[in-house]
């Protein structure tokens, strides 16, 4: 009974929490230097930090109260249906005109009363929720890849689907890709990993040749400013940005690219503002602070005595670092030009309560197994 009450009063991982808080702060701080100028339009100069600051506050609440909540319980079979059927049902839901909110074109979002969220924000941890328990049923069924691995990626395929119909190319894959690292993690063979690389890699040249536009953002990003005037624009304005701010960045509100030049400089290429504001130091100090969330996150997955917790915390890290990775990697170039925001960084409630929450999950499972 004393052994039971010392691990359920065992501390969470304090670096996890102190990494999260830091990337927040540099995030709201970095939102408002991409933002302030906005005050024109609504005189004051806070208002997207305060939106948002709600996102924050009620990912906090998630967080404290999830990091609480034994993890073990995520992997009883209603509770994962549960969060299965309330994704498919806002991800169908998303795409209905007249349902679903469209903008520039992409149909993302849901309004309830006044506020909107992103389904495909809660389908990637449910995603990673469910992968983590059916990955541990199967055990050493993930040696077989038709009979054992082949039906466990029907969730995260179906997902693809209907998230590709939005259309979110870089959500759906960072599914998929998620889908895979756990796969790894589990214990998959190099050669399955190698084949369901390649056919996941087929797959996305082929959606993203298959309309023009997507055609020529993939070309762009070979050289955008040869293509300034078109679809390398956003890209070329990003790297003008991160050129701008050479070492040490012009310094806190002075960059100049988000003043009508750098498309979405408070969501998906927020980064060219850390960049042109505090530099190639700044950028370097939010790479370094990733990094080292991850290797926390893993950390916790690897101390876990419990393969389900262990894989749990696994999809949780690789999520997050596998976004933050891809949107670090296009507004750098290093990647095609895609719309996938920064975590902790990027404006939008429903993304930051999630990570928050998320996060949670993980602080939970870093207390030891419980019992």
């Amino acid at each position: 009974m004393q052994e039971r009450k010392r691990a359920q009063a065992r501390p969470c991982d304090m670096s996890v929490v102190l990494l999260m808080v830091v990337l927040l702060a540099m995030g709201l701080l970095t939102l408002f230097s991409a933002t302030y100028y906005q005050r024109t339009r609504n005189g004051d100069p806070f208002s997207a930090v305060k939106k948002q600051l709600v996102g924050v506050v009620l990912g906090a609440a998630a967080c404290v109260v999830l990091s609480r909540v034994p993890y073990r319980i995520y992997r009883r079979k209603n509770v994962i249906l549960l969060l299965l059927g309330v994704s498919a049902l806002l991800l169908v839901l998303v795409i209905i005109p007249g349902i679903g909110v469209s903008i520039n074109g992409s149909r993302r979002w849901l309004n309830f009363f006044g506020m909107s969220m992103q389904p495909s924000e809660f389908a990637k941890y449910a995603m990673v929720i469910f992968m983590a328990g059916a990955l541990d049923r199967l055990g050493g069924g993930v040696g077989r890849l038709f009979t054992g691995v082949a039906p466990v990626l029907v969730v995260p395929g179906v997902m693809f689907l209907l998230i590709l119909e939005q259309p979110n190319l870089s959500t759906g894959g960072s599914i998929l890709i998620c889908a895979l690292a756990m796969l790894f993690c589990a214990g998959l063979r190099k050669r399955h990993m190698a084949l369901l690389g390649a056919g996941g890699l087929v797959l996305g040249a082929f959606y993203a040749w298959s309309a023009p536009y997507r055609r020529e953002r993939l070309l762009s990003f070979r050289d955008p400013f040869a293509k300034m005037s078109d679809e390398g624009y956003q890209l070329s304005q990003s790297l003008i940005a991160l050129g701008s701010g050479g070492l040490f960045g012009m310094g806190l509100g002075q960059g100049r690219q988000k003043f009508a030049y750098l498309p979405y400089p408070e969501s998906d290429f927020i980064f060219a503002i850390v960049g042109e504001d505090f530099g190639l130091f700044g950028c370097l100090v939010v790479v370094a602070m990733f990094a080292a969330f991850v290797f926390c996150g893993l950390r916790v997955a690897v101390n876990c005595s419990d393969r389900y917790g262990s894989l749990l915390a696994a999809g949780i890290t690789a999520m997050i670092g596998l976004q933050a990775f891809i949107n670090m990697g296009v507004v750098t170039g290093i990647l095609p030009t895609t719309g996938l925001p920064l975590p902790f960084f990027s404006a939008g409630g429903t993304s930051v309560s999630m990570i928050m929450a998320a996060v949670g999950i993980l602080l939970n499972i870093s207390r030891g197994e419980q019992t």
